[in-house]
């Protein structure tokens, strides 16, 4: 039971595909105050750190880059925890808006070019306590 509890830290994102297994130390942005600021203002971030934000629904989504001093890879899950779509490299201060392309409930944050370093794509799946985990693709207990 021991590694059911490590697999699911409330601090750590997983993620698994046929490109190997990947793990993320995250802050959770759950709130529409933490999700707005997101990771505005961040001037650098560890290689192994994210942000992992959380809806209360699944929904198309979208996000931008005001405020944002480092590119970021954004991935977008749905409310399994399987991989939706990624918009790599986001470029600093840039207000496009990066749809999701799709319904997504769960977005994670990483530094660019990390998505595309570790070969992450359709298929990835990851893995936290706050997806549902009667429905997770990629449960906390396994």
């Amino acid at each position: 039971m021991a590694s059911a509890a490590a697999a699911c830290d409330p601090a750590r994102v997983e993620l698994r595909g046929d490109w190997g297994t990947a793990r993320f130390g995250v802050d959770i942005a759950d709130t529409p105050e933490t999700r707005q600021r997101g990771l505005m203002f961040v001037e650098e971030m560890p290689r192994n750190k994210g942000m992992l934000f959380v809806f209360p629904d699944e929904a198309p989504r979208s996000f931008w880059m005001r405020n944002t001093y480092i590119p970021l890879d954004i991935i977008y899950f749905d409310a399994t925890g399987e991989w939706v779509s990624v918009q790599a490299d986001a470029v600093p201060f840039d207000e496009t808006g990066l749809p999701s392309g799709g319904p997504a409930q769960f977005v994670l944050e990483i530094n660019g070019g990390l998505a595309a370093r570790f070969g992450m794509g359709p298929g990835t799946q990851i893995r936290h306590p706050r997806i549902d985990q009667e429905t997770a693709a990629w449960p906390c207990a396994e």
